[in-house]
C-alpha cells in the first residue's frame, strides 16, 4: 500500500509517498523466461557478440519504435519483424528495439516502464510487468530484444530476457552508467554525447570493460553491492550531434581510429535517427543507404545499423482530452512505417549478397 514518508526535519522533505514495488524475484515467478525465450536470447547475444568481434561478417541492425507504448501493437509488429528476419538473416541479424524508458531533457512521458497508462499515474508495477510480458514474447517468436538501459533498477527484472542494450547520449557520459553497463550480461552499445564527440563514447566503453563495484538491489530487492567483470562487447553507436550528422567516412574513420588508440576491436553502429537524420524520419533511408555504401566498399569497422520504425510512419502526440492516439503511431521520435521497413531491410540484403 502507498504511505506517505514518516515525519522528518531533515529527509524526504520533497517526497510524497512511497509505493511498494514487486520484487525481481516474483516479477520473474510471474513471468518466467520460458525455455524458447531463453534461447533466443543466448542466440541473440551470440550472434551480436561474434558480429561486433568480427567473426561474423553479417550486419547487426536494430530496428523498431522509438518507444513502446501499445502492447498489442508492439506484439503485432514483432511478429512481422520475426517473419522478416527469418528472410534476410544470412547477411542481417536482426533483433528488435523494445524501448520502454525515456530519457528526456525536461519533461515529458517517460515511458512505458514507469507509466504505462500515460495519464501521469506513473503504475510502475503494472509498467515493469507489462514490459517483461512483452519481452518474453518477442523472444518466444524467436525474435531478440534491444533495449536501452536507464532506470539503475530495471536490469534485474528485465535484462535476462534483453539480447542487446545500449547507453543513449545523455547517460554515456554517466559515471552510474558506466558502472552499471559493466555489469550487463549482453553486448552493450554506448552512443556519442548529444555534442556529437565520439571520444566520451569510447571511453565510456573503456570504463565498462573495466571491474566495478556500484550499489542495487537482488532478485529479493535486498540492497546489495555488485562487484562486476567488466563488458568486453562494447561498442560505438553514431547518432550525430549539435553540429549534425555524423555518419559520414571521416566519422566513422575516427570512430574507429579512436577505439583502436584505447586497445578495443573497432566496432561501429549507425542510428540513422536523431541528429543524423535531423529528427525528419523521411530522412533515416538516406543515411542508411550510404552506409550500406561504407560498408561495400569496404569499411569493415562498421557492424551494425539502428532504424526507428514503426506499424505507421510519423509521430503524435500524446492527447489530454480523451482521443483516441492513433494506431500504430509512435508518440515519441518519429519513425519510418512498416512498408519503408520492408523494403530498406531487403534492399539491404540483396545488395550485401552482391
Amino acid at each position: 500500500m502507498t504511505h506517505p514518508p514518516a515525519p522528518s526535519t531533515t529527509e524526504n522533505l520533497h517526497v510524497s509517498a512511497f509505493t511498494p514495488l514487486v520484487t525481481p524475484r516474483q516479477l520473474k515467478a510471474d513471468v518466467p523466461l520460458t525455455s524458447a525465450a531463453e534461447q533466443t536470447v543466448i542466440a541473440g547475444r551470440e550472434a551480436a557478440q561474434d558480429i561486433l568481434a568480427g567473426r561474423d561478417d553479417r550486419l547487426l541492425v536494430v530496428v523498431g519504435p522509438c518507444s513502446i507504448h501499445n502492447q498489442a501493437e508492439a506484439g503485432e509488429y514483432a511478429e512481422r519483424l520475426a517473419a522478416l528476419r527469418e528472410r534476410v538473416k544470412d547477411r542481417l541479424e536482426v533483433q528488435m528495439r523494445v524501448y520502454v524508458d525515456k530519457p528526456r531533457t525536461t519533461v515529458g512521458w517517460r515511458g512505458y516502464l514507469l507509466d504505462p497508462d500515460m495519464d501521469g499515474s506513473n503504475d510502475m508495477n503494472k509498467g515493469v510487468r507489462r514490459t517483461r510480458e512483452l519481452m518474453v514474447a518477442v523472444s518466444e517468436l524467436g525474435l531478440p530484444v534491444a533495449t536501452e538501459l536507464l532506470d539503475p533498477f530495471a536490469p534485474q527484472y528485465l535484462f535476462d530476457a534483453v539480447a542487446w542494450a545500449c547507453l543513449g547520449a545523455r547517460t554515456t557520459e554517466s559515471q552510474t552508467h558506466r558502472v552499471m553497463s559493466s555489469a550487463v550480461s549482453a553486448p552493450m552499445g554506448f552512443k556519442n554525447g548529444t555534442g556529437g564527440g565520439i571520444k566520451l563514447a569510447v571511453d565510456a566503453i573503456v570504463a565498462a570493460s573495466h571491474p566495478h563495484a556500484f550499489f542495487t538491489i537482488d532478485d529479493d530487492g535486498q540492497a546489495v553491492i555488485v562487484h562486476t567483470r567488466g563488458n568486453p562487447y562494447g561498442h560505438v553507436i553514431l547518432r550525430g550531434g549539435r553540429g549534425g550528422p555524423n555518419y559520414a567516412p571521416s566519422f566513422v574513420t575516427e570512430a574507429a581510429d579512436l577505439m583502436r588508440a584505447a586497445g578495443l576491436t573497432p566496432a561501429v553502429m549507425v542510428d540513422c535517427s536523431h541528429a543524423n537524420s535531423g529528427s525528419d524520419c523521411t530522412r533515416q533511408h538516406l543515411v542508411w543507404n550510404d552506409v550500406l555504401g561504407q560498408r561495400l566498399a569496404g569499411q569493415t569497422a562498421l557492424r551494425g545499423l539502428m532504424l526507428e520504425s514503426n506499424l505507421e510512419a510519423g509521430k503524435q502526440a500524446i492527447p489530454t482530452d480523451g482521443t483516441p492516439l492513433r494506431r500504430g503511431v509512435s508518440v515519441t521520435d518519429a519513425c519510418v512505417g512498416w512498408d519503408e521497413t520492408e523494403k530498406l531491410l531487403l534492399e539491404a540484403h540483396e545488395r550485401l549478397g552482391g
